[in-house]
This record gives structure tokens, C-alpha cells and sequence, in this order.
């Protein structure tokens, strides 16, 4: 029996009483009386309602260890980060390793395996392997349709996929950075029913007023809290929160329960805000989780106070998980299960020749805090006719590498990561997860690219400094050997490790980015315009076709 201030969620109401439970259901609501400040406060467990586990660089079991102790009982999850890498038979590990906690997973069958033809991925998932995935009871949706040109243009192979969803009675996620009017008409009516792309008040209140559910995103990357946080109260009935990818460091720190104090504090209906967080995801995915009534699996956080939404218990079906900050979930070994085929490269792999004495150069600029890049022109530098990275401008070579067969390494220029020596690597790049690796110059760039294929997948750090006149390199290795994506290290070692990275990475190397590993990971997304760069060149997103580098005069 539980006593507490209790809140009701659909009739808007606070309570002190006791609860009842039974064999892990909630059996009986007594009220005692009023609500009483100063009381504990219990509601339903948060959701995130989008993310790829994956790229908490945790598996699934471990993910959950540190979720829970902020009050996290769910995730809608998917997959396609491992699926690009191993395609259905890494379905179907996530699924299985996620069992084995008795947090709430819900995985989705990926829509876009790979993403595009314009990458090399480890596989691929087939309309036919789609509705396989569909057909099981542990997959609970058709995850983020990113094709949405596909959709627009009618492709066969995507509707297909969309049919077989609707045919399971399973929801349909969206995928449309920037698709505005009669366009996201159309992808809505084919049948996506959500979106955690809208990187503007003005597109998420198009899409919503077009009754699109707005996943409202804060991740260690993309962070759209504040451009879609008035929302909530505008369309209450179709908001939730996500964090898309979220890395360990910052998992270990908050998760949904971070954005829900947030937007308290700035104002926002607590009512609605607790709606996003808790039920919208429950309703909308049909998830088998509990919100405080009863009947219900007794799922359900305990908190200090309804401002700060300190954790004082976690419980899923009737079980304590968490307690004031400390996971109750065992830390356990997984498989390790990869694909990794490349061998080591040299220094003149990234050499890049230069067709004319000078020009400019088509450069990836990343945006902190974005998924989207923009592209500049600006003038190339050139020595012993080779175009060089030229940290002085902040202009670095930026290198993609096919980790699934030995292939010519993909060389392009980015700026704002502000690198002052050495290189950065890793083995995490969306969506096909080859090896992706800034640096100031090829020697630095070969060394922090090896690191991650002597490791079979990780991320790698490289930093030179001058000793006698002679360089002297510096090498820091986060391995991950699940699939080159993920560990089953004790979460908090990890996150504790990639803090140590990241502290390297910013303040040896000089990187202004405020996560420059997630950063990285998405400079090879291609379905994110505007300029990205695959294994296979430069790539414009918004075209959706290769370019020069080198512009024309």
C-alpha cells in the first residue's frame, strides 16, 4: 500500500490517499482527504516518445538502468541504427536484450533500411522483412518514415509499408524536416500520423493544426524545446517529448523529467505538460503502461514536490526500480554482436588533389544544436597540390569511411568544430554507421579513424602536441563493440568515460560545439539538409544528388 498525494491525470485532480496493489496492478484508489503540500506526489511513469537507444551508445538493458532513475518506465524505440548495421537479426537482438528489464520497450519495425541509396549500410531491411517485423506482437509500430519523398511521389515500396502498418493497426511515425502546407497534407494523409522534426513554432503549428502529433525533441544534439514548447498548451491533445538521441553523460544527468520541470517553470499548464510526458505516448502507441488507475499496471513515479519533480521511487508493475537516485535494475553482460570489414587506412587515403592552383570549395557547415547544416563557398587552401585542412579558419577535412568493405575513403571540408589540432572519429554516423572522422590534417584524421576499426567500433580522439620537434600524438579510445554502436558496460562507467572524451575533445583539441561526437554522428545523414557527406561523396539534401566539391568558376 502506497500513501501519498496522488494525481489524477484525466480529471485534472490532486488527492491524498492510499493505493492498493495486486499481483503488480493497481487494485484500489482510497481517498483520504485533500491534498496535502509538503506530502510526496505520485503519478504515472514519463515517456520518452521517440528515441534510438542506440545512440545512448548503451544497450538496451543498460539504457534502462539509468531511464529509470528519472522516472523514465517507457520508451518508443527505434531500431534502425542497429538495423542499418545488421538489419533484421538486429531487430530482433534489441528486442530480446530489452527483455531482459522489466522496463517498458517498444520497439518499431524501421521503414528506411537503408536510408538512401546514396550510402553503403551493412544491410538491408525489404518490405517483406517489414511486415515480418509488423506481424510481431513486441514490435508496436512502423518507425519514422524518412522517405518522405517516397511518400509524396507515391513509391510503391512505400506505401507498401505504410499499408501493411495500417493493416496491423499500428501507428505510423514521421520523418519531414521543413515539409510546410500542401505537402505535409499529403504526407499526413497517407497515413504518418507523428513528427519530431519541426525545427520552428511556425512548422510544428502548420503540421499541427493539420492534426499531426508534435514530438517536441531535446536530445544532446537537436534541441527544439524552446521553438516548440508553446504548443503544448495550444494542442494539448497531440503534443509528447523525445529526445531522439540522447548520449550517455547526458542520460546519467535527466531525461523526460528534465523537460517537464522545464516547461513547468516557464509557465505551461502543469496538466498539460504531465499529458505529454505520460499519457499522449500510452494512448497514441497503445503501450502497456500503466497511468494510475485502477486496474492499470501499477507504473507510477514517486516525486518531492510538483515543481521540481525530484525522484524519490520509480516502480514498474508493481516493482521498485529506482530509488533517490539509485537504479535498482541489475547491470548486465550482452552478446556482442557486429559487422565490421574494413581494413586499416594510411595518411594518403585522405589526400585530396586539387584540379585547378586555387577556388573554392563547397563546406559543410555544421549548426550546433541541429541536425541541419548549411553549405558554404568559401576559398580552399592548397600545398603540394592537395587541398589541406586550415584550422587557422576553422576549416577541417571532415572523412567518411565504408567500415563494411575496403573502399576509397570519401573526403570533404566542414566548419564550427573548431579543432585546433588532431582529429576526432567515430563509428556512430546515421544512418548507415560507417566511420566518420574531423581533423586539422590526414595523419591525425588516419590515426583517430584506426583506433575505431582496430577497435571493431567506438569513438577515438587524437590530439598532437610538439615534443623535440617531433610530434607526439595523444590517442583516446571509447570502444563499442555491440554492432560498433552500442556497450554493455555499466552505463554510468560509459557516461562517465565519454564525459572524459568530451572534455578532451574540448578543451585539448579546442572544439566550440557543445557535443561534438553527436554533432559528428550526423554530418553523414543525408536525408538532413543541406550538405552532408557519405561514403560515397558530398551530397546535397535538398537536390538529393552528389556535388563537387570543388565549385565551378
Amino acid at each position: 500500500m502506497l500513501t501519498a498525494n496522488i494525481l489524477n491525470l484525466f480529471d485534472k485532480s490532486i488527492i491524498y490517499g492510499t493505493i492498493r496493489f495486486d499481483h503488480g496492478r493497481i487494485a484500489q484508489i482510497d481517498r483520504l482527504g485533500a491534498e496535502r503540500p509538503g506530502e510526496p506526489y505520485v503519478l504515472p511513469g514519463f515517456i520518452d516518445a521517440h528515441v534510438h537507444v542506440e545512440s545512448s551508445l548503451l544497450t538496451p538493458a543498460q539504457f534502462a538502468r539509468l531511464a529509470v532513475v528519472h522516472g523514465t518506465v517507457a520508451t518508443v524505440s527505434d531500431p534502425h541504427e542497429i538495423g542499418n548495421v545488421l538489419g533484421v537479426p538486429g531487430v530482433e537482438y534489441m528486442l530480446a536484450d530489452g527483455k531482459r528489464t522489466p522496463f517498458k520497450f517498444c520497439f518499431g519495425a524501421p521503414s528506411c533500411v537503408p536510408a538512401t541509396p546514396f550510402e553503403t549500410a551493412g544491410a538491408t531491411i525489404t518490405v517483406k522483412d517489414v511486415r515480418y517485423l509488423l506481424g510481431l506482437r513486441d514490435i508496436g509500430y512502423l518507425a519514422e518514415m524518412m522517405n518522405f519523398p517516397g511518400v509524396l511521389n507515391d513509391d510503391p515500396d512505400v506505401l507498401m509499408k505504410i499499408a501493411y502498418a495500417k493493416a496491423f493497426s499500428k501507428p505510423v511515425d514521421g520523418h519531414a524536416p521543413g515539409l510546410r502546407g500542401n505537402d505535409a497534407q499529403r504526407y499526413i494523409d497517407a497515413g504518418i500520423e507523428t513528427d519530431h522534426e519541426c525545427m520552428s513554432y511556425d512548422e510544428g503549428l502548420d503540421k499541427a493544426r493539420r492534426g499531426m502529433n508534435i514530438l517536441i525533441r531535446e536530445g544532446s544534439a537537436a534541441r527544439n524545446f524552446d521553438a516548440l514548447i508553446p504548443l503544448v498548451d495550444e494542442f494539448p491533445q497531440l503534443v509528447m517529448f523525445c529526445s531522439d538521441d540522447k548520449h550517455p553523460d547526458t542520460l546519467a544527468q535527466g531525461h523526460i523529467n528534465q523537460l517537464v520541470a522545464r516547461a513547468i517553470g516557464a509557465g505551461y499548464n502543469r496538466w498539460n505538460v504531465l499529458r505529454a510526458a505520460c499519457i499522449n505516448p500510452v494512448l497514441h502507441y497503445r503501450l502497456p503502461v500503466g497511468l494510475l488507475r485502477e486496474g492499470d499496471p501499477a507504473d507510477y513515479i514517486v516525486v518531492r514536490d510538483l515543481n521540481s519533480f525530484e525522484l524519490l521511487e520509480t516502480v514498474i508493475n508493481g516493482e521498485p526500480v529506482a530509488k533517490e537516485g539509485r537504479s535498482l535494475l541489475p547491470d548486465l553482460r550482452s552478446e556482442h554482436v557486429n559487422q565490421f570489414n574494413c581494413s586499416e587506412k594510411d595518411p594518403a587515403d585522405f589526400w585530396l588533389q586539387a584540379h585547378r592552383p586555387y577556388g573554392l570549395l563547397r563546406v559543410i557547415e555544421a549548426i550546433d544544436g541541429q541536425l541541419i547544416t548549411n553549405e558554404l563557398q568559401l576559398e580552399g587552401t592548397i600545398q603540394q597540390g592537395a587541398w589541406v585542412a586550415d584550422p587557422d579558419r576553422d576549416l577541417l577535412k571532415i572523412a567518411v569511411v565504408n567500415r563494411y568493405a575496403d573502399a576509397p575513403v570519401s573526403v570533404g571540408f566542414i566548419k564550427n568544430f573548431g579543432l585546433k589540432h588532431g582529429a576526432i572519429a567515430s563509428s556512430v554516423g546515421h544512418d548507415s554507421h560507417n566511420i566518420t572522422a574531423v581533423g586539422c590534417d590526414d595523419e591525425s584524421l588516419c590515426q583517430a579513424v584506426n583506433a575505431v576499426i582496430r577497435a571493431r567500433g567506438g569513438l577515438s580522439a587524437v590530439g598532437v602536441i610538439q615534443q623535440d620537434s617531433h610530434p607526439l600524438y595523444i590517442r583516446k579510445l571509447l570502444p563499442l563493440p555491440v554492432a560498433g554502436l552500442m556497450t554493455d558496460e555499466d552505463g554510468y562507467v560509459v557516461a562517465a568515460q565519454y564525459t572524459e572524451l568530451d572534455q578532451f575533445v574540448k578543451e585539448e583539441l579546442g572544439s566550440t560545439l557543445a557535443a561534438p561526437f553527436m554533432t559528428l554522428s550526423f554530418m553523414a545523414l543525408l536525408v538532413i539538409p543541406a550538405l552532408k557527406l557519405s561514403d560515397k561523396g558530398l551530397f546535397d539534401g535538398r537536390s538529393f544528388q552528389f556535388v563537387k566539391i570543388e565549385c565551378a568558376h
